[in-house]
């Protein structure tokens, strides 16, 4: 746990330091892209009309951001709504929300993600205690292990804007034979890697009611059959928690 806190905050110095803004006879110089660890660098400044690979990384870690009952499409294509998304998140971290990603907005993505890519308090392996593999499930692995990537970014969101509070998973990622071994329905979501079943606190019903704004097409909670004891998010299907209000 101390090289892990050691490491986030050597993270989030260097992201500071490389945001660096020096004033010159009062013109404002920025410094340029930051540079992350081991995950993904984005070599230019982006807004609304263009796209590339680029455009489609920051709508992986800006798909938490989409508004009240909305979800952001990644396709790398930077159209309003993605405009919007980056808004949403520059507010949230208290940034200038012009809804143009350039080095401020950058270094707090990098900040917040590890190496491999996932927000820095989610994995892959909270959201997958079925196999090791990612296989056996109604896609394939690499599309359920990139199903699953999304979720834990729309997750980070949900997570600040309650407060930077922990948010407990009791399944995700299911094969066929692990959801059948669960009881789980045969269309189940779990099966494409998209959805998680939240557990803890906050509660069943703050978990539900917050992440309607966070891109989850999904949200089954209290007074759905087989739901009062979890919060179901996913990427596909309606919203049902009765007894929330929802």
């Amino acid at each position: 746990m101390e090289n892990y806190m050691i490491r986030q905050l050597g993270r989030v110095l260097a992201a500071l330091a490389l945001t660096a803004v020096t004033t010159v006879t009062g013109v404002t110089l920025t410094a340029g892209a930051a540079h992350a660890d081991g995950c993904y660098t984005w070599g230019r400044t982006l807004s609304q009309g263009m796209s590339g690979e680029d455009v489609r990384q920051l709508q992986i870690r800006v798909a938490g951001y989409p508004g009240y009952g909305a979800v952001l499409t990644i396709d790398g294509a930077f159209g309003p709504a993605t405009r919007s998304a980056v808004i949403r998140f520059q507010q949230a971290y208290g940034l200038g929300a012009d809804g143009i990603a350039g080095p401020q907005t950058f270094n707090r993505l990098y900040a917040l993600q590890d190496d491999d890519c996932t927000p820095v308090n989610f994995s892959y392996a909270e959201l997958n205690n079925c196999n090791s593999t990612w296989s056996g499930g109604a896609v394939s692995a690499s599309t359920a292990r990139a199903n699953a990537l999304v979720s834990m970014w729309k997750l980070q969101a949900l997570r600040h804007a309650l407060g930077d509070v922990p948010i407990a998973i009791s399944s995700s990622f299911r094969s066929y034979a692990c959801n059948s071994a669960v009881g789980g329905a045969s269309n189940s979501r779990h099966l494409y890697g998209d959805a998680v079943d939240l557990v803890g606190s906050p509660s069943f019903c703050r978990l539900a009611q917050q992440a309607r704004y966070h891109g989850f097409a999904q949200i089954l909670g209290p007074g759905y059959p087989d739901h009062n004891d979890h919060t179901h998010v996913a990427a596909v299907g309606g919203w049902s928690a009765p007894s929330c209000g929802i």
